[in-house]
């Protein structure tokens, strides 16, 4: 909880709002994911190895929407630096599914999730590997987005995968999600993905007619393993899409199979690249009287991560290495492509 931060921005959104100016999102309570960097405020990522990082600057996310004219809450549990489709690897616990407190809310944003199901907080960030938004919004019954990459500045957010994390918003209506989505979009020359295009207007588009408008359903989505509940309520989607005036269009995405034993390696492979700076050192959990260098790295590292966390870097230290890259890292890089591939073929 950030309750003298809160009360801070209560005050300054009071006065905007006194004079008559602000914006939509003025004095709206929201929620950071632990992974943002925030000023003076502990950024943990929900692991012992942060669990003292106090950030010295803000993520751009973090700041836009503070510009905006947002109040913050506090910081909300996650699965450890991201990783975790059920939010059970956490350093401080698992979180529970407001609705069910017996089930998971998805990972590795369910933190945000749960928040904001349970009307603790209006809106929420989180960020997206590899379904760590859409999971959850999906367990927990919200409009979780997901931008395409380069939408949504990555400054400030601590990397588990840089070449799949992307950021984005939970809510409980699409108008909220589009809202919040349009503050915290935009070119950021502090990130070298930044992706340079004006940002539309999202809520103006939201009452659009659908008349027109292509929906794909990916074949390859229906076969063994689908739960029928869950189908009944996929199909009753696409029924009302195309009340609404949706072409509806059977697709096929021929390397979709590919797709999770891909980023099992792309990801973990980076995620070794980029934890490696998390070495007791310079910030951090360090352990106590090392004998020497290599005994603050082992222990400081074997004490300051999880088990699910030593298990991806250990993934992708094994993948990167001399004998092992062109086998599985490059492997997976060509079966990146074609997935990539499949969807441009889409018309």
């Amino acid at each position: 909880m950030t309750a003298d931060r809160a009360l801070a921005d209560a005050r300054a959104a009071d006065e905007v709002l006194a004079k008559g100016e602000g914006g939509p999102l003025t004095g709206v309570p929201v929620a950071h994911k632990d992974i943002f960097c925030t000023d003076g405020i502990r950024t943990t990522c929900s692991s012992k190895m942060l669990s003292n990082f106090v950030a010295p600057y803000d993520a751009t996310v973090v700041r836009r929407w503070r510009a905006a004219g947002t109040v913050l809450l506090g910081k909300t549990n996650m699965d450890e630096f991201a990783m975790g489709s059920s939010n059970e690897t956490s350093y401080f616990g698992p979180v529970r599914n407001p609705w069910d407190l017996r089930r998971v809310p998805g990972g590795s944003s369910g933190g945000s999730a749960a928040a904001v199901a349970a009307c603790i907080a209006p809106v929420a960030t989180g960020t997206d590997t590899g379904g760590s938004i859409r999971q959850p919004a999906a367990l927990t019954n919200l409009t979780g987005i997901k931008p395409t990459y380069g939408r949504v500045s990555r400054y400030g957010m601590i990397a588990f995968a840089s070449s799949l994390d992307q950021a984005g918003v939970l809510a409980r209506s699409a108008e909220d999600a589009a809202l919040l989505l349009e503050a915290m979009s935009g070119f950021d020359p502090n990130d070298s993905t930044s992706v340079d295009r004006p940002v539309p207007n999202y809520a103006a588009e939201l009452n659009q007619p659908l008349n027109g408008l292509r929906v794909g359903i990916i074949r390859e989505f229906f076969g063994a393993g689908l739960d029928p509940a869950v189908e009944k309520c996929v199909r009753a989607a696409i029924e009302q899409l195309q009340k609404e005036g949706a072409v509806i269009k059977d697709v096929s995405l021929p390397s979709l199979p590919l797709s999770v034993p891909t980023y099992y390696v792309v990801a973990p492979a980076e995620c070794s690249s980029n934890l490696s700076r998390f070495d007791g050192v310079r910030f951090g959990h360090r352990c106590e009287q090392p004998k020497d260098l290599l005994d603050l790295y082992k222990r400081s590292r074997g004490e300051g991560f999880g088990a699910e966390v030593k298990r991806r870097i250990m993934t992708g230290t094994y993948v990167l290495s001399a004998g092992y890259y062109d086998a599985y890292y490059l492997q997976a890089q060509k079966c990146r492509a074609l997935i990539a591939d499949d969807f441009a073929r889409l018309q």
